[in-house]
């Protein structure tokens, strides 16, 4: 596993990424190929809190945990199991899924999406880009819906954009308010 180890208004001590590396290393045995996954690992503090972010990416899911504690080291502790407890649970669905639907391709190319900028009138362009506090470029994978929706439970999102699978459009899941699942296709 490639592990990209930052701190935020605190310094990764050799001894801190020592320990980091020591527990992520327990996950590889979850993943056939542990060296195309790539995990990216932030330290926050903010006065007496330990924050610790960690995002895992494979080749077919991410994987999002957000754990904060009094302590540093037992907030690496939980946060890798909490990734642990993901990691097993992300791989039950997916088994069950492959076995209920033997049919789903999961070595799909995947497609990326490019970000340009649109020809707005400078006002208003100047206002929406005040307004935006955050950019995220993402890899669209062709997926059928009920992945769509494990992925995203898995990231803890109310929303994901995706490729179908049985459509072959990009997609946006959504989380309704009664607590069920809606799609919005493009026409």
């Amino acid at each position: 596993m490639k592990l990209n180890i930052r701190g935020q208004n605190v310094e990764v001590t050799p001894a801190i990424r020592e320990y980091v590396t020591t527990k992520f290393a327990r996950l590889d045995r979850f993943f056939e190929t542990p060296e195309e996954v790539e995990t990216k690992v932030l330290f926050k503090v903010y006065d007496h809190t330990q924050r610790v972010e960690a995002t895992v990416f494979a080749s077919r899911f991410i994987l999002r945990i957000d754990e904060k504690q009094d302590d540093l080291y037992a907030a690496i502790d939980i946060a890798v199991d909490k990734l642990e407890r993901q990691i097993r649970k992300h791989r039950e669905r997916m088994m069950k899924t492959v076995k209920n639907r033997p049919n789903i391709h999961h070595g799909l190319d995947t497609t990326f999406v490019e970000v340009e900028d649109a020809d707005y009138p400078d006002d208003v362009y100047t206002e929406a880009s005040e307004a935006i506090v955050k950019t995220k470029r993402i890899e669209l994978r062709p997926m059928d819906v009920e992945e769509a929706i494990l992925q995203m439970e898995l990231l803890g999102h109310d929303f994901f954009v995706y490729r179908d699978l049985d459509v072959s459009k990009v997609c946006v899941l959504y989380r309704r308010s009664d607590g069920k699942f809606g799609v919005i296709e493009p026409e």
